[in-house]
């Protein structure tokens, strides 16, 4: 040892992780909430445009034990949830439509490619396309390790709260 200090002395130990202490948590903009909150924290929110987070699986969750018994694997319609979670928090931080609820319309183009079990950090993104005061699209991705998991469009309407 050279006395130097090693690559994370000094950062912020969220930073070294991706996760900005300036972001709000999940719950703080989506209506969700436990056992039914399937995002651990955001990485990265642009409102209105595009959201990056993360789910860590522990391995404890309830669906683990029946899905399936002897081989615990994350189901795809909760990747997906996962997805349309994340672009929820992208819309409502966007200060023009905090007073609405954005809905499932319709998933098209999912795609399921690797299996996601116990223990896995599911990486989130979702890109926000065409959004207006009634409806909009997006464009999510779930990722283990940089490999795809599951990707999909997503389809919502925004109905008053």
């Amino acid at each position: 040892m050279d006395g130097s200090p090693g690559p994370d002395e000094g950062r912020d130990p969220q930073a070294s992780q991706g996760v900005s202490a300036n972001l709000p948590q999940p719950a703080d903009l989506v209506p969700h909430r436990r056992p039914f909150l399937f995002l651990t924290d955001l990485v990265e929110l642009e409102p209105g445009r595009r959201a990056r987070g993360r789910w860590v699986l522990t391995g404890g969750e309830d669906f683990f034990g029946g899905h399936f018994p002897g081989r615990p694997t994350l189901p795809g319609v909760l990747m997906v949830e996962s997805l349309a979670q994340l672009g929820a928090a992208a819309v409502l931080a966007d200060k023009r439509f905090a007073d609405r609820l954005p809905l499932f319309g319709g998933i098209e183009r999912a795609r399921f490619r690797r299996q996601v079990v116990p223990g896995e950090v599911l990486d989130l993104e979702v890109d926000l396309g065409r959004l207006s005061v009634r409806a909009g699209t997006g464009h999510g991705r779930a990722s283990v390790e940089g490999a795809t998991a599951c990707e999909a469009d997503l389809l919502f309407v925004l109905v008053p709260r």
